[in-house]
């Protein structure tokens, strides 16, 4: 996130000594993206955070995919991934399913009620959305508070854990990139400023608060998802003190958090593609969020999108809230995942078109991811699939 943020103590200048109040010095340390020509912070530890006294495999979940074949539009239900009070003992981290994946991108999702471990992706930044629910990420940079709408945007390597809160479980909707994940370029000055014409500013981001330092003595450890052999590997660090020991960054690399609903839609006369509902992008792939708005003012307006067809992606609709007029008849409901491939032309169910016209608001929320490369079927994603989405256009198919 390109621009600055200070928490804690520093130095007045970088690269400098950093005494702690016995006269000992803070150990510095640089996170920073590109080989050190992008973005990055500087942190003051108080012990060496390239100590570690053991490392061992960690076994990750199922991340095994399988392609879309035959071609097919699918209909996932997320909800029915975790049943009953399964929730309570899982966690943010190890008790994610992967529901749909490829080369740039990898979707998972859970719903959990306790603490994860310490957990750090070498692999890339992620954006995850909470559909519902409340906790603390807590961070070497500090901590977020999180609830209901949150987009919580996680740098690579940052290490880090979820700790929900309340009665109700933490829904989360993991989107992990193998690359960074930024505010659109095209709403960025060539300095970084969001412009004018951007849904949203910098006041709407709200950054960590601390610092948070953990005195806790003795080994921790920490998980770590990295690249390996088939692509996705994981390991178990044990450090020989608490990671959270920052006593102070500064710099333009750190977790935030924004709500979806502080995203200022843009509208039109007609109907508007996509790209101007986006909110984030990543290498391969983009995010986009559809928020309750006012729609098409043209007298002759449809305001349901027309079909279209995918020619150089897929398109993944993550359905959080609201009514989502497009997809009535097709038993899509909250917490649903629509994936149309490319190669398929999609668009609203039977009579959804015509119920639309003289409509002026739309009640709905939904993410959406984008991919460049075709997604195929994670584990989650087999689990939980409607088999009958693929026909509801025509009114049969198979086994209807």
């Amino acid at each position: 996130m390109a621009y600055y943020r200070q928490l804690g103590s520093i130095p007045p200048k970088r690269h400098t000594q950093h005494r702690t109040p016995e006269g000992g010095l803070y150990y510095e340390e640089l996170m920073g993206e590109e080989g050190f020509s992008s973005d990055s912070s500087l942190l003051y530890h108080r012990g060496i955070p390239s100590a570690v006294v053991n490392a061992v495999p960690w076994e990750l979940p199922d991340q095994s995919t399988v392609p879309n074949h035959p071609l097919l539009p699918r209909h996932l239900k997320l909800h029915d991934l975790f049943a009953d009070q399964e929730w309570k003992s899982a966690d943010v981290v190890s008790s994610r399913r992967l529901v749909l994946g490829n080369g740039d991108v990898r979707i998972s999702y859970v719903a959990a009620g306790a603490p994860s471990e310490l957990y750090r992706n070498g692999l890339g930044d992620e954006c995850v959305y909470v559909e519902s629910g409340s906790g603390t990420v807590e961070t070497v940079f500090g901590s977020l508070e999180v609830g209901q709408g949150d987009y919580v945007i996680i740098p690579r390597a940052t290490t880090h854990r979820w700790v929900p809160s309340g009665d109700e479980p933490l829904r989360a909707y993991c989107i992990e990139a193998n690359s960074h994940i930024t505010p659109v370029k095209r709403f960025l000055s060539k300095y970084g400023q969001l412009l004018e014409h951007a849904p949203y500013c910098e006041r709407d981001f709200r950054g960590p608060v601390g610092p948070l330092v953990v005195d806790a003595p003795g080994d921790v450890d920490v998980l770590v998802k990295h690249r390996g052999p088939n692509g996705v590997s994981g390991t178990r660090y044990t450090v020989p003190h608490h990671p959270f020991d920052v006593v102070g960054w500064d710099g333009c690399l750190y977790p935030y958090v924004f709500n979806i609903r502080d995203y200022e839609p843009i509208t039109g006369r007609i109907h508007q593609p996509p790209p101007a509902h986006q909110v984030f992008e990543g290498n391969g792939f983009v995010i986009c969020n559809f928020v309750p708005r006012k729609v098409d003012y043209h007298p002759l307006s449809i305001p349901v999108p027309y079909y279209h067809a995918n020619v150089d992606s897929d398109e993944i609709m993550f359905y959080c809230g609201g009514d989502y007029a497009a997809r009535k008849g097709s038993g899509i409901g909250q917490g649903s995942i629509s994936l149309h491939p490319g190669g398929h032309t999609h668009g609203p169910q039977p009579g959804a078109y015509e119920r639309s016209i003289g409509v002026d608001f739309f009640d709905e929320l939904a993410v959406m991811v984008d991919t460049f490369r075709p997604m195929e079927l994670g584990e989650g994603g087999r689990a939980s699939e409607d088999g009958n989405y693929a026909w509801t256009w025509a009114g049969r198919g198979p086994g209807r």
